[in-house]
């Protein structure tokens, strides 16, 4: 027997807790921006995923304040237009939700919570040094969808990865046993172990119906 859920009649944070942990696992996008005064924030976004290749559309979801003001990460994006997106594994999950604590606009998570930094090629916010790739951002545009929520969508126009993780000639991308880090829901996060290789056949058509 099917259990049918009416969204509509739910309240905004019961669609949140629902979703989120049907919709799993997410990419966790462990972003990195810059003040106009020169703070680096850091702050972890699970709403988030690419899009397309040309342009190369990356789009992050930022939930906003009680009163409906926008978080560090997303006030910083629309003030210079850049960010980095990085992409943890598993050994930084801590620091990760760490930096997902509130911290003054003034304070910089990466040093408080001394962690270390990198600078990137094409944009002027940092990566972190000790992910395996950062993506460097750059805004397209913003939609408002409600006080509580905003989508960013922005374009990748850059790459650090880490030694051995993209074949140079290829482009070809070997993450050996270290995958990023998921999200499931509330508190919960996942490691990726158990990779199963399918690759599409081509169609199948039932005895008697196929064609000439």
């Amino acid at each position: 027997m099917t259990f049918q859920i009416d969204l509509d009649v739910l309240t905004s944070h019961d669609r949140y807790k629902l979703l989120t942990a049907v919709v799993i696992p997410r990419p966790i996008a462990w972003i990195t921006t810059l003040s106009v005064s020169g703070t680096v924030n850091a702050a972890p976004y699970s709403f988030f995923n690419i899009f397309g290749q040309d342009p190369a559309v990356v789009i992050v979801g930022f939930e906003h304040r009680a009163d409906g003001s926008a978080k560090d990460t997303e006030t910083n994006i629309d003030a210079t237009g850049e960010f980095v997106v990085n992409i943890a594994t598993p050994e930084s999950v801590k620091a990760l939700v760490a930096t997902a604590a509130t911290y003054a606009p003034d304070e910089s998570e990466p040093k408080a919570l001394s962690l270390n930094l990198a600078a990137s090629a094409k944009v002027a916010p940092p990566r972190f040094a000790d992910v395996p790739v950062a993506i460097e951002c750059v805004r397209m545009f913003a939609l408002s969808l409600s006080q509580e929520r905003s989508i960013l969508v922005g374009r990748a126009v850059g790459m650090a990865a880490r030694d051995g993780l993209v074949d140079p000639d290829t482009l070809r991308v070997d993450w050996g046993k270290q995958f990023p880090l998921a999200r499931l829901y509330a508190d919960r996060y996942a490691r990726l172990d158990e990779i199963k290789e399918c690759a599409i056949p081509g169609p199948h058509h039932k005895a008697g119906n196929q064609k000439d």
